[in-house]
């Protein structure tokens, strides 16, 4: 018997209340204001840095000095993201698997580099590596110099990027819970193990979500790197800081070639963002609507379960692999 129109427009109500005309208007200011605001700066931007052609254009960017400074960018990020990436497995893996005292100031701790400007923070390192410091001094008697050298521009980088790996993989952790890591346990698994084979496997996107935003912040920032670096050119310049001195010196279109190099390294970790937020929204949403109580042990359990099992030991037979 089939269900009257009345009841079934009941048990399925429309979740879209708004009218077609509202739901028009918001979209529409909404492409308005992206296209206002970053589509119009980004075509600008290739616009003038193309405006003496495209030989001007290449030429720009193998100046000796912007050479410089894209080396000295890569090799910032290069050590800056890793060295992040290691801080935000242990402080994620520690927040979220362990209840210790003095856990919710760590995780205030870790938020501490948004509240602070970046100029700030640079000025803090000054105060503390300067000439004129509280181990200006003795790293000068020692002939160390970090403010105005790559270590100082490595160090401002570190402290604004170091919260993003950590915070992309401290809710997350949260949300799994340890049922997955104590059953790899209970069947023998190794730290080391667990680790890789059930931790890693649920983490791995948003992991690299985290990478990717560090790695673009370290890539573009300019405020704290601004203050340590001492503008040296050809030696202590990033590719931002180098935008900087080319504007300054009214040679736009060399300016704009290497801010358009920068607006494609943009580009590019805007993709692998949109990747790795799919991905992690896919897994996230597979985690919820799986309870923890139904099912076979997942897969990552069930390899560190035939890894960890002693010789001679045969494993029970999961329902549904008959």
């Amino acid at each position: 018997m089939s269900m009257p129109p009345q009841q079934r427009s009941a048990r399925r109500p429309d979740p879209v209340t708004e009218a077609a005309w509202v739901r028009w208007l918001l979209t529409g200011i909404a492409l308005a204001f992206l296209a206002l605001f970053l589509v119009l700066p980004l075509v600008a931007v290739f616009w003038q840095a193309l405006s003496k052609g495209i030989g001007f254009y290449f030429t720009s960017l193998v100046d000796p000095d912007a050479l410089s400074a894209i080396k000295l960018t890569l090799i910032t990020a290069a050590i800056a993201v890793p060295l992040n990436l290691a801080f935000g497995l242990a402080a994620s893996w520690t927040i979220a698997k362990f209840e210790f005292r003095g856990k919710a100031l760590l995780t205030t701790l870790i938020d501490l580099p948004f509240s602070v400007s970046p100029v700030i923070s640079g000025l803090i390192y000054v105060l503390l590596f300067g000439a004129q410091g509280w181990l200006g001094p003795w790293l000068e008697d020692h002939n160390v110099q970090i403010i105005f050298a790559v270590p100082g521009i490595v160090l401002a980088t570190i402290f604004v990027t170091f919260p993003f790996v950590a915070r992309e993989l401290i809710p997350l952790m949260q949300a799994q819970g340890n049922d997955e890591e104590e059953a790899a346990h209970v069947l023998g698994a190794s730290g080391w193990q667990m680790f890789r084979r059930v931790t890693l496997p649920n983490i791995r996107w948003g992991l690299l979500y985290g990478v990717i935003l560090c790695n673009a912040r370290a890539m573009g920032e300019f405020g704290a790197v601004s203050v340590v670096s001492g503008h040296i050119r050809g030696q202590t310049d990033t590719m931002p800081l180098h935008v900087e001195i080319l504007y300054n010196e009214y040679n736009f279109a060399a300016a704009f070639a290497v801010a358009s190099l920068l607006a494609l390294l943009a580009l590019v970790t805007l993709g692998l963002k949109l990747l790795a937020e799919h991905r992690l929204s896919g897994e996230m949403r597979g985690a919820d609507e799986i309870p923890a109580h139904a099912g076979p042990k997942p897969v990552a359990v069930q390899h560190v379960s035939q890894r960890a099992a002693p010789r001679g030991v045969r494993q029970p037979i999961q329902a549904g692999e008959q």
